[in-house]
């Protein structure tokens, strides 16, 4: 289509403010992880790859593309007219297409011999064939660094041989709950020690853990109300409760199920994948069955409801594991699958506060939460999730992370009620079968906060309580601090 030129221009004015020397308005002072992330890669001068911010809708990977290139405009050695932005979920430049909207810009701005630009593309996935352009930019434009973002899985939708050499992809989940509270301005408690890797908890004093406990327990009240509101940033602004999960209805029923999946993959039987969505925030944390799903409901066949489930993934909907093991026990066995986000599911079922009040409920959103601080924690060192359900006493191990030769197992006990034996059989089990001396409870209760030994299968508690010493240690750890602690990069 042919768009005048002086409309087109305009446009890109408009989102480049820098251009005529104007501020970038409404970004905020602090930057999540991946905004530093992507700040490595604009000074990293010897790599040519482009790079690739992905997410769910509304997650803010505008706003770190943005902050990035605030950092960039600021430096007096870039020209401003060498960095552009571009989204094309806006309709003229989605006409317009990428190869003008680059031609507009070399009219306004030509490049100088040897010179070095950025360019900024938001949404990029509404481009056709935009991995094979992106391919040749990388292969044939070295001068020209190139960063996106996308709502919707690379690989899903084209050739995933592209995309090798040629550009490294940065994973953007919703909102820890560090980053939630300091979204909502909320105050850290300063007494709080520090702790880069839980395994350091091993090495810890008695006394270090009930100061530690005095220090965080304020964390509770702002940690269930994240769960309420979730990390997506605009809901959980938002101070109306019930106005935040509608947020995330319609963000999630309509934007994404109605008409992303439509849009990118040609899904046409929208009812269909909403009740399947449905479905699976009713089971958020639990293992597929897939014969049981498409016997409740009855309009999706098994075929549907696989391909289903890959475009949740690729939508960045929903993560599977799969069973810890090796050959048949992972190819005969059934994935488990959490929600993005642990607000989802309360707020897809019209639970409001309601959530708190029912353990099977804030249970599983509690450890959809923990997942997601693991994921996201330790993505740059590719680990391996898995969970382990024993094939006997059907006993679980609700996460198992594999980093290198380490397994480490945990498990979730959002309860009000002690931590005993009884109550870790799975975690007892897979330890003693699989000679891993140290593992991590997830608690409700801050007087289970501590490290103990942990008695080998078949035992149960020695007089008093006190757990038997045998197969390692545990160190149990409350929800709200693991999450903390899990946010800090």
């Amino acid at each position: 289509m042919d768009i005048p030129k002086n409309e087109l221009f305009a446009v890109l004015q408009q989102f480049n403010p820098w251009w005529d020397g104007q501020p970038m308005a409404d970004l905020p002072d602090w930057e999540r992880h991946a905004a530093r992330l992507i700040w490595q890669w604009v000074q990293d001068a010897s790599t040519r790859r482009a790079l690739l911010l992905t997410g769910a809708r509304q997650v803010g990977k505008t706003t770190v593309l943005r902050q990035t290139i605030r950092r960039l405009v600021q430096d007096a050695s870039v020209p401003a007219g060498a960095v552009m932005y571009a989204t094309f979920d806006h309709p003229l430049l989605k006409l317009a297409g990428l190869a003008r909207t680059l031609q507009a810009w070399d009219e306004l701005y030509p490049p100088a011999p040897g010179q070095v630009r950025y360019l900024f593309l938001d949404e990029i996935q509404y481009m056709p064939d935009w991995q094979t352009w992106l391919k040749h930019q990388v292969d044939f434009a070295p001068r020209l660094r190139i960063a996106a973002t996308g709502s919707a899985n690379p690989l899903a939708g084209g050739s995933a041989e592209s995309g090798v050499g040629r550009w490294e992809t940065i994973p953007l989940p919703t909102l820890s709950f560090g980053e939630f509270l300091r979204l909502r301005r909320i105050e850290l408690p300063t007494a709080i020690p520090a702790v880069r890797s839980l395994r350091e908890l091993f090495g810890w004093s008695e006394a270090d853990f009930a100061r530690t406990a005095a220090a965080a327990r304020p964390l509770v009240g702002h940690f269930h109300d994240y769960l309420l509101r979730g990390g997506f940033p605009e809901p959980a602004l938002t101070d109306d409760l019930t106005r935040c999960q509608r947020l995330l209805r319609e963000d999630i029923v309509d934007k994404v199920l109605k008409r992303d999946l439509t849009a990118f993959y040609g899904v046409r039987r929208v009812l269909e994948v909403e009740r399947l969505f449905l479905y699976l925030c009713y089971h958020d944390g639990g293992v597929l069955d897939i014969p049981s799903i498409c016997g409740q409901l009855d309009s999706i066949n098994r075929q549907s409801l696989l391909n289903f489930l890959t475009l949740f993934e690729a939508a960045h909907l929903i993560y599977r594991l799969k069973p810890f093991g090796y050959g048949k026990e992972v190819l005969r066995g059934r994935d488990k699958l959490y929600l993005a986000d642990a607000a989802l599911p309360g707020a897809m079922l019209l639970l409001g506060r309601n959530l708190l009040t029912r353990p099977e409920r804030l249970g599983a959103a509690v450890e959809t939460a923990f997942f997601k601080h693991v994921l996201t924690r330790y993505w740059r060192e590719t680990p391996e999730f898995s969970y382990w359900i024993d094939p006997r006493s059907k006993q679980e191990v609700d996460l198992i992370t594999r980093l290198g030769e380490r397994l480490v197992p945990f498990e979730v006990k959002y309860r009000d009620s002690p931590l005993t034996a009884a109550r870790l059989q799975g975690l007892r089990r897979f330890m003693h079968e699989r000679a891993v001396t140290e593992g991590y409870v997830i608690t409700q209760r801050w007087e289970d906060f501590g490290r103990r030994p942990l008695p080998a299968p078949g035992k149960g508690e020695a007089e008093g309580g006190a757990l038997q010493p045998a197969v390692g240690q545990i160190v149990a750890i409350p929800a709200a601090l693991a999450c903390y602690w899990m946010s800090e990069a």
